[in-house]
């Protein structure tokens, strides 16, 4: 079949490239970036695409680092997506290093694939998906309006082709209360440190009832200046996670109480503010992830799990999955117990076995691009799916 012989050579193309992507993805591991920040990582990627043929154009969606870099001008339009932001304090232990340089293989070794069947390659830059939402942004600018399928690998502990995503919200809360001298006038204090506590042993108590797919979780970014003071003013960031939308927005109710009620105790006056952005619960492309994973298992990889059914984490590709197809499979690059967003998986992401995964969900996404281009009736059977879910 000439589907199988291009494949062939993709794997092949991608194995003259590996010291190339590696240096890619050590580079940007070893100069974390945080979201909407990634200036280093973004000229990387882009010069390398500028190199290799593709048309590149920069800040799209009014996204200083975004990106989108086209090879071809026929359809399907297949967009593979390129995360590159790190995490503050643990730098890349989610492993974002290795998205962006298997995103950027699998589009390079795919220009064989749109040289022989047609169609074209989008690698989109995706900035701040650690919170930020930059997909949505992309989304809203219509960067998404004329893609056909979109797909990326994320690096994780288990092999698995379909990863499910929890919706999510972020939350900024403010407590003022009245500073005094903590010893010698107490009484005439509003302590809006003890307004942030009682609402996070609120929390506390909410989380035995709540569903168990939902999570709550926080940080305090100020308690207060010194121990003699009252603090006047407090403030914490917090995140809430639920399975759908309609639970987001029951738990948005319940959590706010939560602050409502210390503010009421404490006395000291609440200021709240809402994310404007919510992440979407992924909706997985059943279809594509069969593809991928086949392609996967092709390279010798044994799938742990083909469907999560649990929820994990929260993702803006998500957003991307409402609008087009879309594939979010995982490629392992540590063992159990290791965690993602730990110093640990920071480490893999600049092992051997993390390049072997970014080669692997490299080779693993342009063998589908193959399927998908190649093979009659794929993309018809991809976008029944999607038009059905």
């Amino acid at each position: 079949m000439e589907e199988e012989k291009l494949k062939e050579k993709l794997k092949a193309e991608l194995e003259i490239r590996r010291s190339e992507l590696v240096r890619l993805s050590s580079d940007i591991h070893d100069n974390p970036e945080l979201g909407f920040q990634e200036v280093k990582a973004v000229s990387w990627l882009s010069n390398y695409l500028e190199n290799n043929g593709f048309c590149v154009e920069k800040g799209v969606a009014g996204l200083a680092t975004a990106f989108q870099a086209t090879y071809g001008e026929g359809k399907p339009k297949i967009a593979v997506l390129a995360e590159y932001d790190a995490l503050p304090g643990i730098g890349h232990g989610c492993g974002h290093n290795i998205i962006a340089a298997s995103a950027v293989g699998a589009g390079v070794a795919s220009k064989i694939v749109v040289d022989n069947l047609g169609g074209s390659i989008i690698i989109l830059g995706t900035p701040g998906e650690e919170t930020f939402g930059g997909k949505i942004d992309m989304i809203k600018a219509g960067i998404f309006d004329d893609v056909d399928v979109a797909m990326m690998v994320h690096p994780s502990v288990l092999n698995m082709a379909i990863y499910r995503t929890l919706a999510c919200l972020p939350l900024e809360v403010e407590f003022f209360g009245k500073a005094v001298h903590a010893a010698i006038h107490p009484a005439e204090g509003v302590n809006a440190l003890e307004a942030i506590i009682l609402a996070f042993n609120s929390i506390n108590s909410l989380r035995q009832h709540i569903k168990e797919q939902a999570r709550i979780h926080g940080i305090i970014t100020n308690g207060g200046e010194a121990p003699n003071v009252v603090p006047a003013y407090s403030a914490a960031k917090f995140i809430i996670r639920a399975p759908d939308y309609a639970y987001l927005e029951e738990l948005q109710g319940k959590v706010l109480n939560c602050f409502k009620g210390a503010s009421s105790a404490s006395g000291a006056r609440l200021k709240y503010r809402w994310g404007e952005k919510v992440y979407a619960p992924i909706r997985n492309n059943v279809a594509m992830a069969r593809l991928f994973s086949d392609n996967l298992e092709s390279l010798g990889r044994k799938l742990d799990i083909f469907d999560s059914q649990s929820p994990f984490g929260s993702s803006d590709i998500g957003n991307v999955s409402e609008v087009v197809p879309s594939m979010h499979p995982m490629v392992a690059i540590a063992s159990p117990p290791v965690s993602l967003h730990s110093t640990e998986f920071a480490s893999a992401a600049a092992s051997e076995a993390g390049y072997q995964g970014l080669l692997d969900a490299a080779k693993a996404m342009a063998m589908t691009v193959v399927d998908i281009i190649g093979r009659p009736g794929v993309l018809e059977k991809i976008k029944q799916e999607f038009r059905s879910s």
